[in-house]
């Protein structure tokens, strides 16, 4: 039995560094008017308020549109983010310009989840390898929202405090 585990536990110090490195990459959706389809209309159309909202407001800079899809007293679960709509829009004026609005979200989007009053976008996110400064890999990031009354109500990421 002990020549066993110790076979195990060889053929497991043996591949581990091959596993770690066996990960595969996150990839961005080739279609993302694919992701905006929807059987159900309600969750379709929350698909589209929150993907319109990333495009215009969030990547876009268009603050002034913040009216238009967040609730006047949004909740943000994110540790640097003021909660409310006027937080919201004080902390990226700090941040953004406005730009062209772009057809398609600009970030690697892999999905957009719509469940009940909940919209989830996934993103690729890319980071330097902690022990190989010169090496990345991807993992996913997450946005969470729920809509209320046709408006963003609630945000959920997560990120960290600066």
């Amino acid at each position: 039995m002990k020549k066993t585990a110790r076979v195990l536990l060889a053929i497991t110090a043996l591949t581990l560094p091959m596993m770690v490195q066996a990960q595969v990459p996150v990839t961005a959706a080739s279609s993302q008017q694919a992701l905006l389809i929807s059987d159900n209309a309600q969750l379709k159309a929350n698909k589209q308020l929150v993907y319109d909202f990333w495009r215009e407001v969030f990547e876009g800079g268009h603050l002034e549109k913040a009216d238009q899809y967040l609730s006047e007293d949004y909740i943000q679960h994110n540790p640097n983010v003021p909660t409310g709509r006027k937080g919201f829009v004080d902390f990226f004026k700090q941040y953004s310009q406005p730009k062209p609005v772009q057809d398609e979200i600009s970030a690697p989007l892999v999905s957009i989840v719509a469940e009940r009053d909940m919209v989830i976008l996934s993103f690729a996110k890319e980071y330097k390898e902690p022990n190989d400064a010169g090496k990345t890999y991807t993992t996913t990031w997450f946005d969470m929202f729920r809509i209320e009354d046709g408006k963003i109500a609630e945000h959920w990421d997560p990120a960290q405090r600066w």
